[in-house]
């Protein structure tokens, strides 16, 4: 089972996490970044501003609930 995590960034408190849904699409051509976001800003309706909002899929084991997050990627940008 995939779920999303939607996190906000708030200039003053910094990411803070505003829910989690579950994917529950059975036709993954359907799934793409924007409907996603789409489908957090009809749930989460708030004052954020969905350009402050991202989301981190996350899979969870069906039989063990084991949760699997995906590793942190650092980009490290060259001075010029």
């Amino acid at each position: 089972m995939v779920v999303y995590e939607f996190y906000w960034h708030d200039l003053e408190k910094g990411y803070q996490l505003i829910g989690v849904l579950p994917e529950r699409r059975k036709n993954s051509t359907r799934v793409n970044q924007e409907s996603i976001l789409n489908w957090a800003k009809h749930f989460f309706d708030k004052p954020l501003g969905i350009s402050n909002i991202f989301f981190i899929p996350i899979a969870i084991h069906e039989n063990t609930s084991r949760i699997f997050r995906p590793k942190p990627v650092f980009r490290i940008q060259k001075e010029i």
